[in-house]
C-alpha cells in the first residue's frame, strides 16, 4: 500500500549511497536513480546533491526526510493495528529483563500492552544481562531485553533503545569541586559498581580499558546488584557511580543528584532483545511489533 518510491528515497537518505540502497531494496541502482528522479519532477525540486562518488540531501531532502520517517511511523502503526484484528492473542509471555530494563524502561510499557492484550499473561522476570542469557538458552524464558555489548553465537541479538550512561553524585557531596573531570581525576573519587555479570558494569570496564585503565586502578568502594540500590546509597555517603540516564530522571528533576563529565569518557550503549534463532513465538513477535510500533524508542 506504501508508495514505494518514498521507501527508496528513504533507505538512500539514510545510507548517503545508492549501491547500498540499491542491494539493501534488492533492486538495481538505476532503479534507484528512476524513483528518485521520479520524486524529484513530482515536487520539481533536487533531494540530492552529488560530489563525485558522494551524496548529500539538500534542504528540500532533509525536509521530505522527516516527512518520510513521519510517514513510515504512522503506517507501520496502521499496520499492527489491522493485523490485529485478524489474530486474537492470549497464552503467557515470558520475558526476562536485565535490572536498569525491568526497572525503568520495561513498566510503562507492559501497562500499557496488557491494557491493549489483556488476554495475554505477562510473566517478567528480573536478572543481570548474564542470568537473562543464561535463562533463555535454557528455555526458561521466550526472549530476553538486556544491556552490554557482549554476544553469544547461540543468540541473536536486535536493538531494542538506545541508553547512556552517566557520573553521577549527591548534589551536596562536598567532594565536588568542579562538574568536568579528568580520567586521572576519575581514579581518586569513591565509586560504587555493578556486580559481575553486569551489563552495566561491562560496559564501564569496556570503556575505561579503551582509555588505558583497569578495574583495579579505580578506588571501588562497593559493588551493588541494581541501580535502586545504588542510588539510594548514593544519597548517604560521597560517592560516584555511573548510572543509566533513564534511571535517574526524577531525581535530576529534584536537584539531588550531580552529573559529572568525565573528559574523553563516551559510555553510550544500546539495550538488545534477544532471541533464539529460528521462528520465534507469535506472543514474542507481538510484544517487539508493539514496542516498535508505538514510539517507544
Amino acid at each position: 500500500m506504501f508508495d514505494f518510491r518514498l521507501q527508496v528515497f528513504h533507505t538512500v537518505a539514510k545510507r548517503l549511497n545508492f549501491t547500498k540502497a540499491a542491494a539493501e531494496l534488492y533492486i538495481t541502482q538505476p532503479a534507484v536513480t528512476k524513483h528518485i528522479r521520479e520524486i524529484e519532477n513530482h515536487f520539481k525540486v533536487r533531494l540530492f546533491e552529488r560530489n563525485g562518488t558522494k551524496i548529500r540531501l539538500t534542504s528540500a531532502g532533509e525536509t521530505l526526510l522527516q516527512y518520510t520517517e513521519q510517514l513510515f511511523s504512522v503506517y507501520r502503526n496502521l499496520e499492527f493495528e489491522m493485523h490485529n484484528f485478524t489474530e486474537k492473542q492470549k497464552g503467557t509471555l515470558r520475558i526476562g529483563a536485565s535490572t536498569t530494563v525491568a526497572q525503568y524502561i520495561l513498566p510503562p510499557i507492559l501497562a500499557r500492552f496488557h491494557q491493549k492484550f489483556d488476554h495475554v499473561q505477562v510473566v517478567l522476570t528480573t536478572s543481570n544481562t548474564e542470568q537473562v542469557e543464561m535463562a533463555l538458552q535454557k528455555k526458561e524464558i521466550d526472549f530476553g531485553i538486556i544491556e552490554g555489548s557482549s554476544k553469544s553465537s547461540a543468540l541473536k541479538y536486535t536493538t531494542f533503545l538506545s541508553d547512556e550512561l552517566v557520573l553521577v553524585t549527591r548534589s551536596n557531596n562536598p567532594l565536588i569541586k568542579k562538574l568536568s573531570i579528568t580520567v586521572e581525576e576519575l581514579k581518586k573519587l569513591p565509586l560504587l559498581l555493578r556486580e559481575p555479570g553486569s551489563g552495566t558494569l561491562e560496559v564501564i570496564v569496556q570503556a575505561l580499558r579503551g582509555l588505558g585503565i583497569s578495574p583495579a586502578q579505580l578506588k571501588i568502594e562497593m559493588q551493588l546488584a541494581s541501580s535502586e540500590s545504588m542510588k539510594l546509597y548514593l544519597l548517604n555517603c560521597n560517592c560516584f557511580a555511573f548510572l543509566s540516564k533513564h534511571a535517574i530522571i526524577k531525581e535530576l528533576a529534584r536537584n539531588e543528584y550531580s552529573v559529572i563529565e568525565v573528559k574523553g569518557l563516551q559510555l553510550k550503549r544500546s539495550f538488545f532483545y534477544i532471541q533464539q534463532h529460528g521462528q520465534q513465538s507469535p506472543l514474542t513477535d507481538l510484544f517487539i511489533r508493539y514496542a516498535a510500533h508505538h514510539n517507544l524508542k
